[in-house]
């Protein structure tokens, strides 16, 4: 069966960088791996800015073999000729009404998806690849859900990727050239280094002095912006910038720029711990094969711990009792915004268990086809 060739991905950026984080991946990927032709709008150029080398002054514009396009209002007027094959709209984004009238006019008609959040809850199966009708069009929208097994869409992961991190991770000249080039110091005696993107945390403070005073020395890595200041004024420090370090008792913080995300990926593989947030850097922290804490995107009603904890059901299968408290007591005390200080030193005691449980799950998850493989196959299939 010939593979739809014409894929549009909407975008529209709610998380800053986590929505668009995964589509520009996707994108990359449907075209490097698939050979498509992937157009993708984006309603925030000045976001997407922070990890592509865009111009949001542009409305149309190519990069790594992806067009970019403007998601303006009014939608730019499209013939039917132009709407493509396949239209993902991620995460539930409305797509443009004359955008969708075009897609009823088109023959045939563009197979439509709607590309969902990620969850390890155990809905998902039931729901992944389920349909709706238009309620006005005669068109048909279908869910895909990715997720942790074989019955959902897989996690985006390249073809290379574990390959890259072993590669990495066993060469210790490149690790050192990517440090230099962050501007890092060297690496003291017996420390460790952590990478530390949040919401942020009411219990900062916590978690910072667990550090500051415990007997590992510790090397925290932030990036710069709100997290970053909030992190020094917690440890009585003047406002810090990009390539800036300072020092309070076992701590050491260095603030980085804003990486793209080649460059974020190898900072959570040379990491030895990795904190992370919302969904982009969730699933890359899990390909990074290093112990993580995942601070999920809040949501009302607390949906956020019901995802949490769906997640440390699934993630914590297989590990000793000892290494297992250690994990779901630091990542609930994060979330929970309370509590950290306490359960900061259990985890790291547990730091070599920790890591090799969170290889085996990386390469657990590789057995399992990718996301982007899923959504190609998804789309051939016929109306």
């Amino acid at each position: 069966m010939t593979t739809p060739s014409r894929w549009d991905i909407f975008c529209s950026v709610i998380d800053n960088f986590g929505d668009i984080g995964v589509c520009w991946r996707l994108a990359r990927q449907l075209v490097n791996e698939h050979g498509l032709q992937v157009r993708l709008w984006v309603d925030d150029l000045a976001s997407f800015r922070r990890m592509a080398p865009i111009d949001p002054a542009r409305d149309v514009q190519w990069l790594l073999g992806v067009e970019v396009r403007h998601w303006t209002k009014p939608f730019p007027e499209l013939a039917v000729e132009e709407i493509p094959d396949v239209v993902i709209e991620a995460f539930a984004c409305p797509l443009p009404e004359s955008y969708e009238h075009m897609m009823a006019q088109k023959t045939p008609q563009p197979f439509w998806i709607n590309l969902e959040h990620l969850s390890a809850e155990e809905w998902v199966e039931g729901y992944h690849t389920l349909t709706s009708p238009h309620p006005r069009l005669p068109l048909t929208k279908h869910f895909f859900f990715p997720g942790f097994t074989p019955a959902t869409g897989g996690l985006l992961r390249e073809s290379d990727l574990l390959e890259q991190v072993h590669a990495f991770q066993s060469d210790n000249a490149a690790q050192e050239t990517f440090w230099s080039s962050l501007g890092v110091p060297a690496r003291s005696e017996g420390e460790s280094r952590i990478s530390l993107f949040a919401y942020g945390s009411r219990d900062l403070a916590g978690l910072l002095y667990s550090w500051r005073d415990g007997d590992t020395p510790i090397l925290c890595l932030v990036p710069e912006g709100a997290l970053a200041t909030a992190v020094a004024r917690e440890l009585g420090h003047p406002p810090v910038k990009a390539h800036q370090t300072f020092s309070r008792g076992k701590l050491r913080v260095h603030v980085f720029p804003f990486l793209d995300q080649a460059a974020y990926d190898r900072l959570l593989w040379a990491c030895d711990i990795n904190f992370v947030r919302g969904e982009d850097s969730f699933v890359r922290a899990q390909w990074a094969m290093r112990p993580m804490v995942w601070q999920p995107y809040r949501q009302e009603e607390q949906h956020h711990d019901v995802k949490l904890e769906a997640f440390l059901d699934k993630y914590r299968t297989g590990l000793p009792p000892a290494a297992e408290l250690a994990l779901v007591n630091l990542w609930q005390a994060w979330n929970r915004e309370e509590g950290v200080a306490g359960t900061w030193e259990p985890f790291l005691t547990e730091r070599q268990e920790l890591t090799s449980h969170a290889q085996r799950w990386a390469e657990g998850l590789a057995t399992h086809p990718d996301l982007a493989t899923n959504l190609v196959h998804f789309a051939q299939k016929p109306l």
